[in-house]
């Protein structure tokens, strides 16, 4: 893997005086080009061997490039508030908008290679770390992102000699720490589990580009033309019309003919006398688990989808009234902004994610891809195929973070919503409740139904599994959806 960083590569100095105001200048030109344009984002990952020049030539970077249109994130140890969250969150967060570039020193990368050569994590680990940066880097670019992944390497005696000469001139002692030094003395581990890494993640999508640290001009003029050249690129092709997206796999009809929502019985019901008994003890339940000590260790992302009409925010406010105000969120999803349409489509709710010991309730969600996205032909068919995929990864991501996902989805007939739509009209407190919107959602009644269908079939899993709500009775919905979200976090306190 490192074999073509060990050739010696070297650029005099009159060469680079004679090529860097050129690189600049077209550097400069082609992220003018980019920001104008703004159709994609680029994200540059610098990694590497330490002492190869990873901070260098990332200020490099920044001296070379536009700071407007340029963003930097030097990703060390984790926060306090990042520990409270899932690892790629604040990866999710920093990404740049279309039409500017994410520099990055250190990367997703970073934490599991030290991890598995200070011997914290086994192999297993490791890999599994990859898939999910792989996994990452698929969705990003499938949504139009350039990656550019650099590493920059230094043979065992070069990163030697380069420690030395740092730490002997007094301007740049202060770059070489102990921490470098016990990294030298595992050398050999580091160059055993990076060319792993940089061998399983190098993909078509985001190849890594490894390049000889030693010489300072000499990586700095091929990293510029490297990322120089991948821009011109990515640009000439943005102007040419969009190729259409790779087809997935079809979704296979119903042997049976079955549809999931036809099985409910909506004609369920509880009598006001039975429902407030059985509020006050949920409430107090819900009240009470978080409240327990175990609480602060865990997470809860409650989601709400529904027909329109259904009762969302209803039930909503059941939860919330048993919950202290200083821990939960409602997060009412509406259609995405100008900042968040220049994202990736998960960019919006990654930013929402809580910390631990919080509630965060989703007012709609994520699956609006797969659902009003699908059906309304906001996006195209390869876009929405392939959130599913995209949906479990996020969602499992989660999980894996002892974050409780409850997933709930009212069901009303057809015959009930048109009542409940008539009765928004005539009482005067609640005709802001319906829209035009609504009443054309209502005749794609068939459509949603079959999305619906193929997004429980997809995205209900062991770990985060759709719970269906039998809504045509209020009060029948709202103590079923009390009921679970305890008998959910109820599960997850017990586990150790």
């Amino acid at each position: 893997m490192f074999e073509s960083a060990e050739l010696g590569h070297k650029t005099d100095k009159a060469t680079y005086d004679k090529e860097v105001p050129n690189l600049r200048k077209e550097l400069l030109d082609a992220q003018f080009d980019l920001a104008e344009q703004a159709k994609f984002p680029v994200i540059i990952l610098v990694g590497g061997v330490d002492g190869a020049g990873r901070g260098e030539t990332v200020n490099l970077l920044n001296e070379w490039m536009d700071s407007r249109f340029l963003q930097t994130h030097a990703m060390g140890e984790p926060s306090d508030e990042e520990m409270e969250r899932p690892m790629m969150w604040r990866f999710w967060r920093a990404l740049p908008p279309k039409g500017r570039i994410g520099l990055f020193l250190g990367s997703w990368y970073t934490w599991p290679i030290l991890n598995r050569v200070m011997g914290i994590t086994k192999l297993a680990e490791l890999d599994q770390s990859l898939e999910r940066a792989k996994r990452l880097e698929k969705m990003l670019t499938d949504e139009g992102a350039l990656i550019i992944k650099f590493w920059l390497h230094l043979s065992k005696d070069m990163q030697q000699k380069r420690l030395k000469v740092l730490e002997k001139n007094p301007k740049t002692r202060w770059r070489v720490t102990k921490r470098d030094w016990e990294h030298y003395k595992k050398y050999d581990k580091f160059l055993t589990v990076n060319e792993s890494v940089l061998r399983h993640t190098s993909t078509a999508e985001a190849p890594w580009i490894v390049i000889e640290g030693a010489d300072p001009r000499y990586r700095s003029l091929t990293v510029g033309k490297v990322i120089l050249e991948a821009l011109r690129k990515r640009l000439a092709e943005s102007e040419k019309k969009k190729p259409a997206g790779s087809r997935a796999a079809p979704l296979l009809p119903s042997i049976d003919k079955l549809n999931i929502l036809h099985s409910l019985d909506l004609a369920q019901k509880l009598d006001k006398k039975k429902f407030e008994v059985e509020l006050e003890k949920y409430q107090g339940k819900l009240a009470m688990l978080t409240r327990e000590p175990g609480f602060k260790d865990i997470t809860v992302v409650a989601v709400f989808e529904g027909n329109d009409a259904a009762g969302k925010g209803g039930s909503i406010r059941r939860i919330t009234s048993a919950v202290d105000a200083r821990q939960y969120q409602v997060v009412p999803i509406a259609a995405p902004t100008e900042e968040e349409r220049a994202q990736p489509y998960l960019w919006r709710f990654w930013r929402h994610v809580p910390r631990k010991g919080r509630v965060t309730i989703f007012d709609r969600s994520w699956y609006g891809r797969v659902l009003v996205e699908r059906v309304e032909k906001f996006c195209s068919e390869s876009d929405w195929m392939r959130a599913y995929h995209e949906i479990n990864d996020f969602e499992s991501q989660l999980v894996r973070h002892r974050t409780v996902v409850v997933k709930f989805w009212l069901a009303i007939s057809k015959e009930e919503q048109l009542r409940r739509f008539k009765a928004r009209e005539t009482i005067g407190f609640k005709h802001f409740k319906i829209t035009d919107e609504d009443w054309r959602n209502r005749d794609k009644w068939d459509d949603y139904e079959l999305a619906i269908g193929d997004m429980v079939d997809r995205t209900s899993t062991e770990i985060a599994p759709w719970t269906l709500v039998e809504a045509n009775d209020k009060n029948f919905a709202r103590i079923k959806i009390l009921k679970t979200l305890c008998q959910r976090i109820e599960a997850e306190l017990k586990k150790k």
